[in-house]
């Protein structure tokens, strides 16, 4: 439009240059709205304003993934910290997410209620989300694993929901944490059961079927000499990803008046990071320490 604007000044208004460029124009214009129609075929995907949009991803057959690629059982501390190293990659990449929380394969990813990232359409919140993870997994890959090979790409699947309440959030990270009490429990058992007692995994599955929380610490206890509460709370937890101001001292050199070489000098910023943390969030105190991560103009 800029070139066809200075022909006009250059020449008459009725040459045939600039009548031209105008038929060129409609031309174009023509083309365009004959086959714009099919964006009617997009479904409006926009997520409700004023609401927790929560992205939550999931290892796609993670089971056969974990033993094709020699996972320790029941917790591989280096396929977990793996997954949090992916899960701050997002968060970095998107400001806007004010809280993550992680266990075994799966993390979720809560976006501000007034985020207006993707102008809030859902299929670009989850797509942004999964891929940054999916791909991160494989590019940092060697730096957890070092003495095992890559032998495929993970796979990822992801879901998204809307919390309209802060309580409504709370109670999905505390159902999020305690299925990872539950789940960390029941594998903990039964892995002993079928490493140190010699029982088939049929076998440990019969063993501790019917069993309560409360019977699987007793087999532990009495049989294994373990108690479940001295497991770290990475396994017991999960891992809680939140933003914090963090003081950093630096070496660097400068040259100072007067002076003819370099002198190397500490140098402290405040820089905000995301800091992965390993704590109960179903009670109060966590949120009573936090109360940025649901504040109205967070």
């Amino acid at each position: 439009m800029l070139g066809c604007w200075r022909a006009a000044s250059a020449v008459s208004a009725g040459s045939g240059r600039w009548a031209g460029c105008v038929r060129g124009r409609r031309r174009l214009s023509m083309a365009k709205s004959k086959f714009e129609y099919v964006r009617d075929f997009e479904a409006d995907d926009t997520c409700l304003p004023n609401c927790w949009i929560v992205v939550r991803l999931d290892g796609r057959n993670f089971h056969r993934f974990s033993e094709q690629h020699g996972f320790k059982k029941p917790n591989d501390d280096r396929a977990l910290h793996l997954m949090t190293k992916c899960a701050q990659t997002v968060m970095q990449e998107l400001e806007d997410i004010a809280i993550a929380y992680g266990q075994s394969d799966e993390y979720s990813f809560v976006f501000k209620k007034k985020s207006r990232w993707f102008k809030r359409r859902a299929s670009k919140f989850m797509t942004h989300v999964v891929s940054q993870f999916a791909s991160s997994y494989v590019f940092y890959w060697k730096d957890y694993f070092k003495d095992q090979q890559l032998l495929y790409p993970p796979g990822f699947d992801g879901r998204i929901v809307l919390y309209p309440s802060n309580q409504n959030l709370k109670d999905y990270l505390s159902w999020r944490q305690a299925d990872c009490h539950i789940n960390n429990l029941y594998n903990t058992v039964f892995w002993m059961l079928v490493q140190r007692s010699g029982l088939t995994p049929v076998q440990a599955q019969d063993r501790l079927q019917g069993t309560l929380a409360g019977d699987k610490n007793e087999i532990l206890f009495s049989e294994f000499n373990i108690n479940y509460n001295n497991e770290p709370l990475m396994y017991r937890k999960g891992t809680v990803l939140i933003w914090q101001k963090i003081n950093e001292v630096m070496t660097k050199k400068i040259k100072l008046p007067k002076e003819t070489e370099e002198k190397e000098v500490e140098v402290s910023r405040t820089k905000t990071k995301v800091v992965p943390l390993h704590c109960d969030i179903i009670g109060d105190q966590f949120w009573e320490e936090y109360p940025e991560i649901l504040a109205a103009d967070s």
